[in-house]
């Protein structure tokens, strides 16, 4: 980390003068340099002298709104919150003083976070009370961004919408939802667009994890993480593969190191030695996108000396014996050290360590994910798991930390290209189950959309929507490009392709940026392009959105547990509610009364309408019964916010106890439901901590391999052996998933009461409106509503049924890409040409690997999050993460003359150049060059300061890194490639 003292004077650079002037506002001098117990202290545990001016600014209206200090009529309250940037889930404890946020705490019952805060967690109070908010709606006018009303802006924007809609139809539109969002907002943003007649949606989860859930949900039924942070306390052992988790996801390591206490090894793969890999036990270093080389090479040793499970993948796993044959054939120990760089001992000692450590469990994240290979890489790992034996049981399984506070929850319910909320496909069955649900008639929803093909056709995923703006039309399977893009909650410079991307916006016809920060979108959007390029029709809009402390909702951690946050402070200034936004946008869409017909309107801010939150959190617990987002009740969550004291912090149970407010009894459940929560509320199921564990009934958590690919192939039954299913169930051999016909053939029909007989007549379990299905077999019978199938090792359906290494499109090895080339191009997929093979082989004939020797990959820091934008304009977290930097090893720095400190110019091979600071470490190997993504305001060595609205630029800004990242995308989810790409790197 680079902790720059700056001084003042001429040298000083716009970032560091305009924090300082930010700061003297009510002060006299800027804040010192603090080390991290003090900066802790003053922005998470108290209101001190230390606090910016802002700040005691809100504390002095707090105490005396009417100008003296109202000492016998100081109101305090505590609201319990959640954090809002990684997915761990830290519960947070607000204080608020006369409707302002004045302290905050950790929880210290919360069996998640256990008391504890990270740098950006402590500072959390200034999200919400930041002074560099966008504080009402702009528009751009002449290059600049100017102050206008929000009936204005929406009167607009929704006008401009309708008549590219009469041009170019509802597919010309393209929204960009959030992760940032609550489950609620997020789900309603899907059922938004459908309104609208698209498909057209995404969001975080396509750039972060899309090609987790692809690959895992096509292994073994469901695409998120097995088990928990907590859990990983009973492991022996844990790999952690393309995860930094120590700066990434930092209060989970807490349950690491207390595992470590008693005995669980640690073993980091990583082409970076990171503040993780500190705290390993073993240590391997891997050239960047080989952890299928070196995974296999782990499964080589184990099926060489037969530590494979057998009896295990006898009775639960598809396909195994033809992985085995396929790794012990090609990934010798010599072609794996020739691949990812790691000799025979090294790695025949992490598989001995995993077969003498059981149950172990497996950690990735992006490293993993962000690949034209990520579905493969992911599906490796799953196969160690699986050989080892340690899916379904407690301490192992795959543990896959996502990104955002709910990335989890709106890729579970949220605006998903490929499917309605809990992954219904966009089949007519599932929209007419979603039709029944919303209380529209489907062939009105069908008459939204421009044909009946387009509603059942996969959008254009958001890592390709500058291609949807750029493509030759006549390669696009819509009827139009792209005219206008909306980026509801999320940063552009999270994505690959800074360059083309600029082009982008300049040819939109709209583009509205919805966010309580302006983003990276506003700057890039009011930068000059080229004038050839721009549009000069094109109108952007900024719509200043409420935080999620002034809203409340639940949210979903990355281990399934839900959590709700009650609302901490009222909306600031001039913003509004998401879900207020999306309200009032449909009613000027035309489609108001359907969008909201079901939720109670509430009275807010100004006297304005908003659908209740909890009417739209029952209406998902009525459809999705899919993924069991049906047993979480408001009523169920809040009880488990107000008593986190009786969870254990091991299994996530309560021990007993009875809600003090609604008397309602706690005894048994998963700390935050974590789905699948089966069933209707009454139910009561407990929630899963640990996916597929046929140690304990249905009914108490357990489960088993899902039943979601057939029950035969090629002669052979993909349904599990007899002997291996839940604890206690009636049925004891593998079973399909239930339905109507299965029910009456079991003779459980009766089972059923009238009304249930009704609802499921026709139905399978995942359309029964009732969940009488799923209630009879479950309580009734013991057995899972999707069925008892085994896992798949092979599958059928990708691209590469065995997973496959393949080298990147931009590398520096063309020796490797001549034996691990790249697919074949793509001719229409998610609406789009997609090339592989060629560019690898254009780039490798035009010698890239040469004019850019360094693999250049990317990461997190644990001072940002995301795209920065909200973190980087946080004064205690500013300070302590000054500038965006490179880390080059010391050889390859010597090479260029470069040293620790210097200015210098990142070089990739799409033209752009980056200028930053250089950190010359020993983290990277010499062929290794790492950025961190959190940055933007820069662009190419320029400061795009007065680009943004004024007084809502971030304090700290820099180049960001994805300005200059190349093309890639993985084979079956458009999973963009930012892990493994090439760069040069010159002083500056």
């Amino acid at each position: 980390m680079l902790l720059t003292k700056k001084t003042g004077g001429a040298a000083d650079s716009a970032a560091d003068s305009h924090f300082i002037r930010s700061l003297r506002r009510g002060m006299s001098q800027a804040l010192p340099t603090m080390d991290r117990r003090t900066f802790l202290r003053r922005s998470g545990l108290g209101v001190g002298a230390g606090l910016a001016a802002t700040q005691l600014a809100l504390v002095k209206r707090a105490e005396a709104a009417d100008g003296k200090v109202a000492v016998g009529n100081t109101k305090l309250t505590v609201r319990r919150t959640v954090c809002s940037h990684c997915s761990v889930g830290c519960a947070v404890d607000a204080v608020v003083e006369n409707g302002v946020w004045v302290r905050q705490e950790p929880v210290f019952d919360s069996p998640i976070n256990l008391g504890a805060h990270c740098a950006k967690g402590a500072a959390l109070r200034e999200h919400g009370h930041g002074e560099h908010r966008l504080r009402y709606p702009m528009k751009l006018v002449n290059g600049k961004y100017q102050r206008i009303s929000w009936d204005t802006a929406l009167q607009e924007i929704t006008d401009r919408m309708i008549a590219l809609r009469k041009e170019s139809g509802p597919d010309s539109v393209y929204f960009i939802g959030s992760s940032k969002h609550n489950n609620e907002q997020a789900y309603l943003m899907r059922k938004f667009v459908s309104y609208w007649g698209s498909n057209n949606c995404d969001h975080q989860a396509r750039i972060c994890h899309s090609t987790t859930v692809a690959g895992v949900a096509n292994t073994w039924g469901y695409g998120a993480m097995t088990n928990s942070y907590n859990d990983m306390q009973n492991a022996k052992v844990a790999l952690y593969i393309g995860s930094n988790a120590a700066e990434a996801h930092p209060v989970s390591m807490l349950h690491l190191l207390h595992a470590k206490e008693t005995g669980c090894k640690v073993i980091v793969v990583d082409p970076r030695f990171t503040r993780t890999a500190a705290k390993a036990d073993k240590y391997v270093r891997i050239r960047s996108g080989t952890d299928i080389p070196f995974l296999f090479g782990v499964l080589y040793h184990i099926f060489k000396n037969g530590w494979e499970d057998q009896a295990y993948l006898q009775a639960r796993v598809y396909g195994m014996d033809d992985v085995k044959a396929e790794v012990l054939a090609k990934w010798t120990p010599e072609k794996v050290e020739e691949a990812c760089g790691v000799d025979e001992a090294t790695v025949f000692n992490v598989a001995k360590t995993l077969n003498e450590n059981r149950p172990g469990t497996i950690v990735w994240c992006m490293g993993q994910t962000q690949h034209t290979i990520g579905n493969a890489i992911v599906r490796a790992s799953c196969i160690l798991q699986l050989a080892l034996g340690n899916v379904g049981r407690s301490g192992g399984g795959t543990n896959i930390f996502r990104g955002h506070d709910n990335v989890q929850g709106a890729t579970d319910v949220g605006p998903n290209p490929d499917s309605l909320p809990g992954y219904y496909g966009l089949a007519e069955g599932s929209w007419r189950h979603f039709a029944r649900a919303w209380g529209v008639d489907y062939d009105w929803i069908k008459s939204r959309y421009a044909s009946p093909a387009m509603m059942t056709k996969p959008g254009i995923t958001v890592s390709r929507w500058i291609d949807g703006v750029l493509e030759n039309p006549d390669l696009i399977d819509q009827e139009t490009n792209l005219r206008a893009v909306f980026y509801w909650g999320h940063a552009p410079n999270s994505q690959t392709r800074g360059l083309e991307m600029k082009r982008a916006m300049d040819k939109l016809d709209l583009l509205v940026v919805v966010d309580p920060y302006p983003s990276a979108t506003a700057a890039m959007a009011a930068m000059p392009g080229k004038p050839e390029e721009l549009n000069p029709n094109r109108a952007v809009y900024l719509l200043p959105a409420a935080t999620q402390f002034e809203t409340r909702g639940s949210c979903t951690a990355s281990n399934r547990s839900l959590q709700w946050r009650e609302q901490v402070i009222e909306p600031l200034w001039e913003s509004r509610t998401d879900h207020m936004i999306m309200y009032q946008m449909a009613e000027k869409l035309g489609f108001g009364k359907e969008l909201v017909k079901n939720y109670k309107m509430e009275k807010a801010k100004g006297g304005m309408e908003e659908p209740s939150i909890e009417d739209i959190l029952r209406e998902i617990n009525a459809c999705v019964w899919t993924i069991g987002y049906t047993g979480q009740s408001p009523e169920r969550l809040k009880a488990h916010m107000r008593n986190m004291h009786v969870f254990d912090v091991k299994t996530l149970r309560a021990k007993g106890g009875k809600d003090p407010e609604t008397g309602y009894d706690l005894t048994g459940d998963y700390f935050g439901l974590p789905w699948p929560c089966w069933g209707n509320p009454s139910l009561k199921h407990p929630g899963t901590a640990n996916l597929y564990d046929t140690s304990l009934h249905v009914m108490d958590g357990g489960g088993n391999f899902r039943a979601n690919f057939g029950v035969e192939r090629n002669g052979v039954s993909l349904l599990a052996e007899d002997g291996s299913h839940s604890k206690g169930a009636d049925l004891t051999t593998g079973y399909p998933e239930f339905d109507h016909v299965l029910l009456k053939k079991l003779g459980w029909w009766d089972d059923l009461t009238a009304d249930e007989k009704k609802a499921a007549e026709g139905k399978n379990w995942k359309t029964d409106s009732s969940g009488g299905i799923i209630r009879v077999v479950m309580k009734e019978h013991g057995c899972h509503p999707f069925g008892n199938a085994k896992a798949r090792a092979v599958v059928w359906n990708f691209p590469d049924p065995i997973p496959q290494h393949r080298e990147p499109i931009y590398g520096t090895r063309p020796d490797m890409v001549e034996k691990y080339p790249a697919q074949s191009d793509i001719k229409t997929f998610w609406r789009l040409p997609t090339v592989y093979t060629s560019l690898q082989k254009k780039n490798v004939a035009d010698k890239m690997y040469e004019k850019f020797p360094i693999i250049l990959t990317s990461g997190r820091l644990v001072e940002y999050e995301g795209g920065g934008e909200e973190t980087r304009s946080n004064p205690w977290l500013a300070e302590l993460q000054q500038e965006m930097f490179v880390e080059i090893n010391p050889k390859a720095a010597a090479d260029r003359g470069i040293r620790s400190g210097d200015r210098c110019w990142v070089l990739t091979p799409t033209g752009a150049r980056m200028n930053v600071q250089a950190l010359v470490t020993e983290r990277v190997g010499v062929d290794t060059a790492f950025m961190p993504f959190h940055f933007s305001g820069h662009w190419q060595g320029k400061d795009l300061l007065s680009h943004y609205p004024e007084g809502a630029a971030p304090i700290v800004r820099g180049e960001a890194i994805n300005t200059g990242t190349t093309y890639g995308y993985d084979s079956v989810t458009m999973m963009q490639e930012t892990k493994t790409t090439i760069c040069n790197i010159e002083r500056a």
